[in-house]
């Protein structure tokens, strides 16, 4: 069982404390840890792209770390002059790397949740709170890919006549745009008038609704979640103490490694490292299981 197959809640359990500690943690191993587990995981999820993805995440962050060095003074290591004559510091290039590193670390684990979450988990969560919001849930999430290829149906339609978006001149292919953007709004309000009526005529708007589930909470769920949390307790209790922020103006103070130190980046790096220890514990089961049957 990887964990895309945990239950919808045990994922979010896991993205929202990781999304919020990678964003709010200061410490420099703290947000090595995070970006690298992200950046791994990401790739693990999604492949080159995430790969080619991630690359160019890590140039902007020196980017925005060069960019901020330059147009904010602070810390009392002068390493040189910009341009127009300010000091360019060490701790501004830090600091400015650091937050390039979180903002990417974030957006990755973000492209991580958006590949485990499918439509139904969404759907799911929000269902158990509000039927009525899970389905409008619903209804909006097949609306985009709907759209899309509506979208391309009249396009092709009309390229059939010669007024296709990528037919004809500059200003043809405007208006031939124009036409077709013109259509796809009308199809989807009429779309949306005839799912209207469709739910209301099946009892949609009908008090005692329930939503519809298929996950259960199983024991494999049970212990997952009981390392989550005590992995997440004891990162808790490192960031309670001090251990997660570092200060970098005036002057960059390390952190002190100490016992509670080792044991905070050792439990935050087990719980970022959690998704993706399951999944290739779970290949390679897989691949052990099919050996056997090949061999037998």
């Amino acid at each position: 069982m990887g964990f895309e197959q945990c239950h919808p809640a045990v994922n979010l359990l896991f993205f929202l404390p990781v999304i919020v500690a990678s964003a709010v943690f200061s410490d420099p191993v703290c947000i090595v840890i995070s970006f690298v587990c992200a950046f791994a995981y990401s790739v693990k999820r999604n492949g080159r792209r995430a790969l080619l993805f991630d690359t160019v995440l890590v140039l902007l962050s020196a980017l925005f770390a060069l960019y901020y060095s330059t147009y904010t003074h602070f810390g009392v290591t002068v390493l040189g002059k910009n341009f127009i004559g300010n000091n360019i510091t060490l701790e501004s290039i830090v600091y400015g790397a650091a937050t390039g590193l979180r903002i990417s670390a974030v957006v990755m684990w973000f492209s991580c949740m958006f590949s485990v979450f499918t439509a139904d988990k969404v759907v799911y969560l929000f269902g158990r709170i509000s039927p009525r919001l899970s389905l409008f849930l619903t209804v909006l999430l097949r609306t985009v890919p709907k759209i899309k290829r509506d979208a391309g149906r009249i396009n092709g339609a009309r390229g059939g006549i010669g007024r296709g978006s990528g037919q004809g001149g500059f200003f043809k292919r405007i208006r031939n745009s124009v036409s077709v953007f013109s259509a796809t709004v009308t199809k989807t309000i009429e779309s949306f008038v005839i799912s209207s009526d469709s739910m209301r005529s099946r009892g949609s708007a009908l008090k005692g609704r329930r939503a519809f589930s298929i996950y259960r909470f199983d024991n494999r769920d049970r212990v997952y979640v009981t390392a989550m949390f005590a992995a997440a307790a004891a990162t808790s209790c490192g960031a309670a103490l001090g251990y997660c922020r570092m200060l970098y103006d005036p002057k960059i103070v390390p952190p002190q490694i100490t016992p509670v130190a080792v044991m905070t980046y050792t439990a935050y790096l087990i719980f970022c490292l959690m998704p993706l220890a399951l999944d290739l514990f779970t290949e390679y089961r897989f691949r052990a299981a099919r050996e056997k049957c090949f061999e037998i």
